[in-house]
């Protein structure tokens, strides 16, 4: 199953102005479509090395530090591994619960027609001891794909500011600027192009959109409330100085009524909101 894309390029316009060649590079990574353009020659084989070295810490479709925690229940936690549930951790408890990585084995019962009853029953990221290792509850599973494309925007674009690149726009499923500002196209499955939102200079340093239609499971969303919550909102597009960070708050804002988004931006202190409701009213808070 392959999720479908509410954040689109719609103009690259701060390129355009220097007069500079745009280069993009297209790939494959995280079960998403993802791109780097900037002036010049993307230094691809630094890129790929980082994105390999990310799918091996969070990938769920292939051996990695994530399939092998969530079957042993416990390790020692790599840094990037601690860094990212740390991340989590802050969403989660701004959310007020509402971004709860252990919904995986939930989301695999719906997916693959198990136990929905035992695994909900596995949900609550505060069961996860991080302490020394890395312990999860008893039964626990967890995903990081609510979190990890941003966490690689935020990755790759370090990469490029280290080397010298201050004029780039990373799409890794969630967008990442240096330099811009970048013009982006925000689409609703009902309505389709409804808004658009800059990124990078002058403007969030990236963004992220959550959409409970971007991919279905069995008897709903892939967006999974953690308590049985069902989505609020039709389409969700987040700012933030962290891709990590808006994609997280985009995923768990779905599920959360207007006051509760409120209150968790000014604790996460991100930028502007743009919600869309299922009749296609939207505002931007």
């Amino acid at each position: 199953m392959k999720r479908r894309r509410f954040l689109q390029i719609a103009t690259l316009a701060a390129l355009a102005g220097q007069g500079a060649r745009a280069e993009t590079w297209r790939g494959q990574a995280f079960g998403a479509d993802v791109a780097i353009t900037l002036p010049g020659e993307v230094p691809l084989a630094r890129v790929q090395r980082e994105i390999a070295e990310i799918e091996t810490v969070f990938s769920l479709h292939r051996p990695s530090e994530l399939t092998r925690l969530n079957a042993t229940g416990r390790g020692p936690g790599s840094e990037r591994m601690r860094a990212v549930l740390a991340q989590a951790a802050r969403v989660h408890g701004a959310t007020g619960g509402a971004f709860d990585p252990t919904v995986q084995r939930l989301w695999r019962a719906l997916a693959e027609g198990g136990d929905t009853t035992t695994a909900r029953l596995s949900i609550g990221f505060e069961r996860i001891d991080m302490e020394t290792e890395i312990a999860m509850g008893q039964g626990q599973e967890i995903t990081l794909n609510g979190i990890v494309q941003g966490h690689a925007a935020d990755r790759v674009a370090a990469l490029l500011a280290a080397l010298g690149h201050d004029d780039c726009l990373i799409d890794m499923g969630e967008f990442a600027a240096l330099g811009g500002p970048f013009r982006l196209g925000i689409s609703d499955p009902s309505v389709g192009l409804i808004a658009t939102r800059h990124i990078g200079r002058g403007s969030d340093r990236a963004l992220a959109t959550s959409s409970p239609g971007a991919l279905a499971l069995p008897g709903g969303s892939h967006i999974l409330g953690p308590r049985g919550e069902a989505p609020r909102w039709s389409t969700v597009t987040v700012g933030a100085e962290s891709a990590a960070l808006a994609d997280a708050a985009s995923t768990a804002f779905v599920l959360m009524d207007q006051a509760a988004i409120e209150r968790a931006k000014a604790q996460l202190g991100l930028g502007a909101i743009t919600l869309v409701d299922f009749d296609g009213n939207m505002q931007t808070i």
